[in-house]
């Protein structure tokens, strides 16, 4: 008698004999290693098979992801399997170099069998495979999860890449993109012989390099098995600076805080003079649109109801002056949690560069912040490329920028305070997806700061407030510690694939360009990080000390700096976190 298995091909004896199961502990027996889990822990009770299995319950924003990464071979067919109960439960796969999958129930009252296949890229070396549940819908429960296929386990490095060439060059960067090279899991790049950067798709952009000065360049290939030999050299000389891009007057470590200039909070006031020397960019919080939609940016100072010890206009104006005689930067920030704003329209984008302009005048400010949260930056269906956009409210964004970029100079500085949600977690997602259902929210920043990059002085993303973030390690990372900071900052400075897609690679950013958004005190917002956990985080960054266990791809001596929310919130804690600034930069 023949038993056909539903979703399942039809093999031979040689082929099962040489599939094997590359799940491990599938079935939950050993606790959750090798899993990284949201929120899960095993149970005895209920089980479909041996001792164990996984309970997890979303809660909020957080859909109890457990997922692990699992050795392939690419362009081989792979089953994943696995029994289920609860209401909308999900087991899929990432990151599988053609078609990502998953198979879900709507209600199991008892264990069901979710199943669905899948095939590797030419290039696919490694997968995620994953369950989760949905939003508000209870605990769910997963056990004996396999994943049937060839064995991963790679017997030889691979070959040496060809076709390194050269792309963009400027001052103190190099552009690099190479042909893929089958087997590769990942690649290094060697600048006059040394190892500087790691990448994880056919492209990175050697940074920190110096004006007018001729480099050579060469890169391998690596897989489990090692690494290849070195690639023929290609060589480029950066050009003389220009000071483009506003950063040239910033000092080489900088200290970036936001001042509440048009409100109160438990934080109390702090007037514009009484700023302390350490803090290099002032951001005014916040200007906001007089509607949604409007473009039409308003910043009014916080009124003396409100703030009793605030300074007069002219006080606040000669401040200003006098901190940018001292070589500081002040900036209007615009947005905020409050400030939504949304430019579906060229009117709506003109307003905005018009109104802009005129709060830069009229207190003779040194650029811009761009704060935009909520649902201010969303990407429309079908909008799939962060290097072409095509959603309105992200065009006109870029053609505001620009047109404010062009009209004030070189010396514009402008920088961008994005929430993870809206880059790093690009890694994994991007917009609604190809097939729609996701947030649309993902990753919209991502086509906003690729098409600035050139014009961007500082992006510091708010490493608060967040959940959990897949880092290039494919585990997540939660706020409240180093490894959070560090995972989240290398992916800026290594650049990462788009969606999981090794062909739509965002390009890293130079490390003088970033900053690392951190909350002041308990106070200030979520992910509150002791000193300590700073210092560590840029040992690990700038020295590649003291990393504990996140392994960075780089070392960056030319990260900027630190942004916090906000200088009002340090005063209120005794300017702890500007003391750590200090100590660790001098």
């Amino acid at each position: 008698m023949a038993l056909a298995v539903p979703g399942s091909a039809a093999l031979s004896s040689a082929a099962r004999a040489a599939d094997a199961d590359a799940a491990v502990n599938g079935g939950f027996e050993s606790g959750l290693s090798p899993w990284t889990c949201t929120a899960g822990a095993t149970v005895t009770s209920p089980v479909h098979g041996g001792t164990a299995a996984l309970k997890a319950t979303p809660e909020g924003s957080d859909n109890a992801q457990c997922a692990q990464t699992v050795n392939v071979r690419p362009n081989s067919q792979y089953t994943l399997a696995g029994y289920v109960r609860g209401s909308y439960v999900y087991l899929g796969a990432s990151g599988t170099g053609t078609t990502d999958v998953s198979a879900w129930t709507q209600s199991a009252p008892d264990w069901q069998r979710l199943a669905t296949t899948f095939t590797t890229g030419a290039n696919t070396t490694k997968v995620t495979i994953y369950t989760h549940g949905w939003y508000g819908t209870g605990a769910y429960y997963a056990d004996d999860i396999s994943l049937t296929g060839p064995g991963g386990t790679t017997t030889q490095p691979p070959t040496v890449p060809t076709g390194l060439r050269t792309g963009t060059v400027t001052a103190t960067s190099v552009a690099l993109s190479w042909t893929p090279v089958s087997g590769a899991t990942g690649y290094s790049v060697y600048r006059d012989g040394v190892k500087v950067q790691s990448a994880t798709g056919t492209s990175a952009t050697v940074s920190g390099l110096s004006p007018s000065t001729a480099y050579a360049f060469q890169v391998t290939a690596s897989n489990d098995a090692g690494e290849s030999a070195r690639s023929a050299t290609v060589t480029a000389t950066t050009p003389a600076r220009s000071d483009g891009g506003g950063g040239a007057e910033l000092p080489a470590h900088a200290l970036v805080g936001y001042l509440h200039a048009s409100f109160a909070n438990g934080s109390g006031y702090t007037r514009m003079a009484d700023v302390p020397e350490s803090w290099d960019v002032i951001d005014l919080a916040f200007g906001e649109p007089t509607s949604v939609t409007s473009g039409d940016i308003r910043f009014n100072r916080c009124p003396v109801s409100e703030c009793p010890n605030v300074e007069s206009d002219a006080d606040f104006k000669a401040a200003i002056k006098a901190k940018q005689a001292a070589g500081k930067k002040v900036l209007i920030s615009i947005g905020g949690q409050n400030g939504q704003v949304q430019l579906t329209t060229t009117a709506a984008r003109d307003a905005f560069v018009s109104s802009v302009s005129k709060i830069i005048d009229q207190y003779g400010l040194d650029g811009l912040d761009i704060d935009f949260e909520g649902h201010s930056l969303s990407l429309n269906t079908g909008d799939t490329d962060f290097k072409n956009p095509t959603t309105p409210v992200i065009v006109n964004l870029i053609s505001a920028l620009k047109t404010l970029k062009a009209k004030y100079g070189t010396k514009f500085v402008l920088t961008m305070a994005p929430e993870t949600f809206f880059v790093q977690n690009g890694y994994q997602f991007y917009g609604s997806g190809k097939w729609g259902g996701q947030d649309p929210r993902c990753g919209a920043y991502l086509p906003v700061i690729h098409a600035l990059r050139d014009d961007l002085t500082l992006l510091h993303v708010q490493d608060y407030n967040s959940g959990p973030i897949m880092g290039l390690d494919n585990q997540y990372h939660s706020m409240g510690g180093a490894d959070f900071h560090i995972a989240m900052t290398d992916m800026l400075l290594t650049g990462f694939p788009v969606a999981g897609d090794a062909n739509n690679v965002f390009p890293p950013l130079r490390p003088d360009q970033v900053a690392i958004g951190m909350p002041a005190s308990v106070n200030a917002g979520n992910g509150y990080v002791a000193p300590a956990e700073v210092t560590k985080t840029l040992d690990c960054l700038t020295k590649r000390t003291n990393c504990g266990s996140y392994a960075t791809h780089g070392t960056w001596p030319a990260l900027r700096g630190l942004m916090t929310w906000s200088v009002n919130w340090d005063r209120f804690a005794g300017w702890e976190f500007q003391r750590t600034f200090d100590s660790y930069f001098g």
